[in-house]
């Protein structure tokens, strides 16, 4: 008899407890395949988040989640603010892009350096037009720049010498 009364005890409690509101949401995940989650509506959207994670093996940060087109940001919102049978799409974060302008090395100048021909391969720096020769951006390598050029001019005056034979 003791375990009649335990069994409708019970049973009258379970019926005494508000029913939890259910959410049912589809989720799309990267391989294109869509399953269904019902959840509880005051779950959140981190929570919703590190579900998913642990069925795509994937940690939680290296995904995104969309609805509708819109990122999912705020991770405590709750479930309540998507539609009913609303379809979240798991997607990966955007990588790359254009590449970046490279700005002139020259102090306080904002213009965009030039291509191979503002590239000073003495200082290793990139500058624009108004920059680009070694006097106008101060090179540190100036110097050795004037030495090699003074080489290379007396070495070819060198080649070219003539020479006068005598007792012709």
């Amino acid at each position: 008899m003791r375990s009649r009364s335990s069994s409708t005890a019970s049973a009258t409690s379970t019926s005494q407890l508000p029913a939890m509101e259910k959410t049912n949401l589809f989720v799309k995940l990267l391989n294109g395949e869509t399953i269904s989650l019902t959840l509880p509506s005051n779950t959140t959207l981190s929570t919703l988040r590190h579900l998913i994670s642990l069925r795509l093996s994937l940690p939680a940060p290296s995904f995104r989640l969309q609805h509708a087109g819109h990122h999912l940001t705020s991770p405590s919102s709750p479930l309540t603010s998507l539609p009913p049978n609303a379809t979240i799409d798991v997607t990966l974060p955007i990588r790359g892009g254009a590449p970046k302008k490279i700005r002139c090395t020259f102090k306080d100048c904002k213009d965009q350096a030039q291509r191979i021909v503002g590239d000073c391969s003495f200082c290793q720096g990139h500058f624009c037009g108004k920059h680009r020769m070694l006097e106008d951006h101060k090179c540190s390598g100036l110097e050795d720049c004037k030495k090699e050029s003074h080489e290379r001019n007396a070495e070819k005056l060198n080649s070219e010498r003539t020479l006068v034979v005598k007792g012709i």
